[in-house]
Parts: C-alpha cells; structure tokens; sequence
C-alpha cells in the first residue's frame, strides 16, 4: 500500500497555526520524499469560509505544486483535489502534460466537480449544474491527456480539433474523487484512481462508499484492478496540539494503531492513502513513515 500526504496550503497549516509559507511546504514535501512515504497533495481553493464565519486564505494549489515537482525527486505528486470550475479544460490538461515533464512522469491529476460555493460566488463562478459542468470537463480532459485531438460541442464546454503539443509524455494517471451516484458513475467511467474522503477508523461509511463505487465499476463494465482505489484519512498526533480544533473523524492512536490501521484498509482493497496530518509537521510524517515500515513488515 502507497502512503502519502497532503501538504500545508493556506488558512492554519503552517507552524503554531498561521499561515504557511513557500519554507513549509517545502520542508513537508522533503520531510516526505526523505521518510520514504510515496506521494504528496494539495488541495485546491481561492479560500474556505468556516462554519464559524473564520475566512482562511489558501496559496494557489498549481503554482505550488510546480514548485514542489522541482524540489523532489521521487515522490508522486497529486492535487486532492483540483477544481475543474477554476480552470478551462484545454488548460488544464497544457498544465498536466508540462509539470509531468518538470516532474519526470511523476503527476497524478487529481480532479473534482468543487462544492464551497462561497468561493464561487466572491469569484464571479456558477454553482448551477456542478456535475453536469464537470461531465463535460472531464471528458476532454482524459482526452487530451491521453493523446487524442479532440473536437466536443457540448453544453457548458466547446473544442475543436484540440490537442496537446507537445503531447503529454505518458499517460498521466486521472484521479476523480466522488461519492454520489453520478460523480462515482463518472469516475468508473473515466478514472484511473478514485478517492474518498475524509475517514479515520474504518467503519461502516467508508465500507458503504467502497461498495457503492464497485457497484459504479461494475455498471460501467470496467474490473475492479483497472481502478486504484484511494482514501483521505485524517490522522491526529495525540503528543502535539492540534491547531486549530482537531477533526472529529481524525485517528489519534500510536504509530502501531496506524500501521494496525493501514492494514485494515489494505484489507479492503485500499491501494493508496493520502493523509491529513494534524498538525503538518516533519514529525508527523515521521510518525506515517515509522507506521508504514511496520506495517509493511
């Protein structure tokens, strides 16, 4: 099973609960690359709007990550995940094909319909049809990346004769996160990784959400092994303080209950978790990494 995890963005992720800088992520990132953990993410916002009316700020998610790519080596490197709202198709896929190229075949292009409506109505974007936006969006994504020209009219999304020049070097793997009916359809058709998220303890949602996306697959035809399956976990260092308020869901216990725990969802046929760390910090990639040796002895 492959360990990853999602680095420090914006609002209270950086060090003692402020805002983190360029130096952070970076340290996360190589903290990473250096444990011997297999991935890092970044999430994709303008900003979040908390329940309490708390407004936190986030970097631009793309430009890190480009950043990221040229001070790693190993690594994969993902977007948990990009907001096909915030950027047209055709670009988006320009963008995948050339941080595939800085990284060495090292992207995995994470992608969502968006939800925080907020941020759409301070930035002048639709929240109608998010899905059906998406729909659109997706398919000329896959296929431009996968090295086709690409002419589609549709309702929200138009191309003609589009293509990537120069062509993306490989098949950049397309990670689709969703749990509705026709997200999940949508992923099946079109994915080669799904995510779910946000679980601690495996419990009997996230057995749901594993079952109800076999079924998508099976409805689309495709076997279960041409999809890797990936799961967001939150985890909480129980020896550091949690900033601002820890996760409900998140898993607190020893490195031995998490690699205890990665076991339990590699026997679910989990093939890659991507973590949450609370707080970020070089320790707590160190407590991942120390749960992955384990288990995987």
């Amino acid at each position: 099973m492959k360990v990853g995890v999602m680095l420090p963005v914006g609002g209270s992720d950086g060090p003692d609960g402020r805002m983190p800088e360029w130096a952070d992520v970076r340290r996360i990132a190589e903290s990473a690359e250096e444990a011997g953990l297999d991935s890092v993410w970044l999430a994709d916002h303008f900003f979040y709007l908390a329940p309490d009316g708390t407004t936190y700020g986030m970097h631009e998610a793309w430009t890190l990550l480009s950043a990221v790519a040229a001070v790693t080596d190993r690594v994969e490197l993902g977007t948990m995940v990009m907001c096909a709202s915030f950027r047209d198709p055709g670009l988006v896929a320009k963008m995948a094909a050339t941080i595939d190229e800085v990284s060495d075949g090292r992207l995995i292009l994470g992608v969502g319909a968006g939800w925080h409506d907020p941020e759409y109505e301070a930035n002048g974007l639709p929240t109608d049809h998010r899905v059906g936006r998406f729909a659109e969006w997706l398919e000329i994504v896959a296929r431009l990346v996968r090295g086709e020209t690409v002419t589609f009219d549709g309702k929200y999304h138009q191309v003609h004769e589009a293509a990537l020049e120069p062509p993306a070097p490989r098949r950049i793997p397309i990670l689709v996160a969703a749990r509705q009916p026709r997200m999940l359809d949508l992923a099946a058709r079109w994915a080669d990784s799904w995510n779910t998220a946000w679980f601690g303890a495996v419990d009997d949602r996230v057995k749901s959400r594993l079952r109800e996306f076999q079924l998508a697959l099976a409805t689309a035809g495709r076997p279960e092994d041409e999809v890797t399956k990936t799961v967001g976990l939150s985890v909480r260092d129980p020896e550091q303080r949690a900033v601002p308020e820890p996760d409900d869901h998140a898993f607190a216990g020893t490195v031995e209950d998490l690699a205890t725990l990665f076991k339990d969802y590699e026997s679910l046929g989990v093939e890659h978790l991507i973590v949450g760390m609370e707080p970020m910090s070089p320790r707590s990639v160190e407590r991942l990494a120390d749960a992955k040796r384990l288990a995987n002895d």
